[in-house]
């Protein structure tokens, strides 16, 4: 059976669905002729009506099978295969299947016939697959279509139902949404009561050392490892305390300067040039951070006598702050011009300066916008992997000196989960306690930034 590639089937839908919006807005016109009476709506409202009928079930229907429609088909050949091979365990049955389909890929060669044999069978499975799923979305589509335009009456409000289609899809996106972050905060919560059914969450919550390395003899020291999160969390928030110390300021006096004294044509340079730091790949600020900050902060500590570690907290803080800038300018720019023009020549016709407009009116009318976007910059520290990663250390200690080696939240969830790893094991599991830690730690500095940005907005006219 023929193959009916997806791109053909979505451009297929697309053509069906267009079909009927323009087949509507002409029979719209014509059955309004016919009664002797004006629609409710204008014709496109029609087509507009007829298109989102024809295209979302049908769209849905393709997602559907495109996604389970071969899980469906492995979970046939799984069980076939258990049933010629029944002394076969799991690992080896999904290793069977995994051949098979390689060979129908055509990316592996095999002599075995009963592999072939799989193998074709299993081509024209999915080849059957995919005829049906274009035959069965175009037919979907053509008789919705055609049932939703014969429905369609010039005094039925089509313009109203178009509305309510389109808020309600904008509500299914939202509860997906929220679902999906409900799934990911649950599957984080699962495998994290698993570590702590293991480990102690008081010890790992107040604990002050930090050495996930389980030994592999009971007699061995530190064989059952130690899971103290705190040197964790204290270098990452060291590490992105310089980064803030660094951001903030740059990011800040930037959009102050964009917004109130730039020229325009000034502005068009300057901005475009900032946001290219945004587009710069993690991985390249982390080589800069170990090739150039790293020994760059090192030779200045030697010359003052300074002892500076090469992974220093310093190094990797200050180049995650030069990362970060962008985010500050551009949010804290937008922020800052939002603010009415009014409130400027209100202060200046009342003898204030340009500065002291900016210090005493503009900036206390964007402090929650700026509030938001500096919240924005610390949780991007806070969850930032590559630069920490090559930059930072991989042991922790429990120090606040920016030169010496710390290591992050973020790096230690890196090391534990590289690998090959079993997820029974309590080293493995503490990487997710760790993320679970992480992630109620932004929740609250979320809540926190929220309330005082809430006691900082004033209303203005």
């Amino acid at each position: 059976m023929q193959n009916i590639p997806l791109s053909f089937v979505f451009f297929m839908l697309i053509g069906v669905s267009l079909f009927f919006y323009f087949y509507s807005k002409n029979n719209i016109l014509k059955k309004a002729a016919f009664v002797g009476q004006r629609s409710k709506a204008l014709p496109s409202h029609y087509g507009q009506q007829s298109f989102l009928w024809a295209f979302i079930p049908s769209a849905i229907i393709l997602i559907f099978l495109t996604i389970g429609g071969p899980n469906y088909i492995d979970q046939l050949f799984y069980n076939k295969i258990q049933e010629l091979n029944p002394k076969l365990n799991q690992s080896f049955v999904s290793l069977i299947l995994a051949k098979v389909i390689n060979v129908s890929n055509g990316k592996i060669a095999t002599a075995d016939e009963k592999i072939l044999s799989l193998a074709s069978d299993y081509k024209a499975a999915l080849d059957q697959l995919h005829f049906y799923r274009g035959l069965v979305v175009i037919l979907c589509a053509a008789l919705v279509g055609m049932f939703v335009s014969s429905l369609q009456s010039p005094r039925a409000n089509a313009r109203e139902n178009v509305e309510k289609l389109i808020i309600n899809i904008f509500f299914v996106s939202a509860v997906i949404a929220i679902f999906t972050t409900g799934a990911i905060i649950l599957s984080l919560l699962f495998e994290a009561l698993r570590f702590f059914s293991l480990y102690n969450f008081f010890n790992f919550l107040f604990g002050l050392h930090w050495a996930p390395n389980v030994a592999i003899r009971s007699d061995q020291v530190a064989a059952a490892g130690s899971f103290g999160m705190i040197p964790v969390l204290v270098g990452t928030l060291l590490i992105s305390f310089i980064a803030m110390c660094v951001a903030i300021p740059i990011g800040l006096f930037s959009a102050i300067y964009l917004a109130e004294f730039a020229s325009p044509r000034t502005r068009d340079f300057v901005k475009p040039t900032l946001e290219i730091l945004a587009g710069i790949p993690t991985v390249v600020y982390g080589y800069f951070a170990a090739l150039t900050a790293a020994p760059f902060f090192r030779e200045i500590g030697f010359s003052l006598g300074l002892d500076v570690s090469s992974e220093s907290a310093l190094a990797a803080g200050a180049v995650m702050g030069i990362m970060i800038i962008p985010f500050i300018s551009s949010l804290s720019d937008d922020v800052i011009r939002a603010v009415p023009q009014s409130l400027r020549d209100g202060s200046m016709g009342l003898g204030a300066t340009k500065a002291e407009t900016i210090y005493n009116v503009v900036l206390p009318a964007a402090i929650p916008g700026l509030v938001g976007a500096v919240l924005l910059a610390v949780s991007r520290a806070i969850g930032e992997t590559m630069i920490v990663v090559m930059a930072a250390g991989l042991s922790a200690s429990l120090t606040v000196n920016p030169l010496d080696s710390v290591t992050t939240v973020t790096v230690q969830i890196v090391s534990l989960l590289t690998g090959d790893t079993e997820f029974d094991d309590i080293k493995t599991l503490s990487a997710f306690g760790l993320g679970l830690a992480l992630f109620f730690f932004t929740l609250l500095l979320n809540i926190f930034a929220l309330s005082i940005s809430r006691r900082l907005a004033e209303r203005y006219d």
